[in-house]
């Protein structure tokens, strides 16, 4: 029987009513753990009208049998929270506990609903985002996040930072080091080796080094070893038309993170999933935010929620083989 945790993420947002639209398409082979208040899924359950069996537990040890599972922690002492310090310390003490869950294999994967970065970090948190966290916590060195969809994959080189600073993030060892892991991670979740498309920096991929030297000096020359090593590997792919022969690729590699997010969002915005590599159990969360302007509404869309969960699923089932 497989264990899947579910972090209904910051409860001020949507999380809590994309578990309850998800929970259609819950396994009756499958013990679904959600980490979060069950006053506030009971809240999220009358907003739509629907009703979720919830055995409520106080470890995951409990879990034994396939059904839907609530480890309530007791911190919110309100049913609908309003985007406060309250609800991004209740999120961040979600994911932990299920983290520790994970780590400890009670589960075998986690799904996590969004948190707000500013109240997360308002209350304490430390980390860029639940990703960090989550290798922070588990002690993973090399981690990355994949933007994933059947349309298109994508990794990001380097994430959060100024346009400014991109340049010098460009190094032939973090090219390779980072294209090297998502080929491990690759063959491990998905049992192949993937094509790999390194995109360039700059227009035209540098014109051969008449527009700048960072295609010419770091990413032609990591593409070249990654070669030698065996691996399917192209580039410095030009940037505004590599994603035109998307088809011959299983993952993009991108030098930043409007070069990847934007046209990923543009083919796959209902439908994409985060995917965290690297970690020691696999987690996927919808790529989007908590939404507080339709919070509480009963509109929000279920669909990268949906297929998250169905990735994850996905991922577990090829680990456990």
């Amino acid at each position: 029987m497989n264990r899947i945790g579910i972090t209904i993420g910051d409860p001020a947002g949507v999380g809590p009513e994309l578990i309850v639209k998800i929970s259609d398409l819950f396994r009756e082979d499958t013990a679904y753990i959600i980490y979060g208040e069950e006053r506030i899924l009971r809240e999220a359950m009358r907003l739509l009208g629907r009703e979720l069996e919830l055995k409520r537990i106080s470890s995951v040890e409990e879990a034994i049998s396939p059904g839907v599972y609530m480890i309530d922690l007791e911190i919110c002492n309100v049913s609908r929270p309003e985007p406060s310090l309250t609800s991004g310390r209740v999120a961040v003490a979600y994911l932990a506990r299920a983290v520790a869950d994970a780590i400890k294999r009670g589960i075998d994967g986690i799904l996590t609903m969004p948190i707000n970065k500013f109240w997360a970090k308002k209350a304490g948190f430390s980390h860029e985002g639940q990703t960090e966290f989550l290798a922070h916590a588990s002690g993973t060195k090399e981690f990355a996040m994949m933007l994933y969809s059947e349309a298109l994959k994508v990794v990001l080189l380097s994430t959060h930072v100024p346009i400014s600073e991109v340049p010098r993030l460009v190094k032939k060892e973090e090219i390779k080091r980072k294209t090297l892991l998502i080929v491990r991670e690759f063959q491990r979740l998905f049992g192949k080796k993937p094509r790999m498309g390194v995109l360039g920096l700059n227009p035209h991929a540098g014109e051969g080094g008449e527009i700048s030297r960072e295609e010419v000096e770091e990413i032609a020359p990591a593409v070249a070893e990654l070669k030698e090593e065996g691996l399917e590997v192209d580039g410095p792919l030009v940037p505004d038309t590599a994603f035109l022969n998307r088809e011959s690729y299983d993952v993009f590699l991108c030098m930043y993170h409007d070069q990847g997010l934007i046209p990923f969002k543009l083919l796959a915005f209902r439908e994409g999933v985060n995917l965290t590599l690297g970690l020691p159990f696999p987690r996927t969360s919808p790529d989007h935010g908590t939404a507080y302007d339709i919070a509480w509404r009963g509109i929000a869309d279920p669909t990268s929620s949906i297929k998250a969960l169905e990735l994850l699923e996905e991922l577990i089932h090829n680990l456990k083989g």
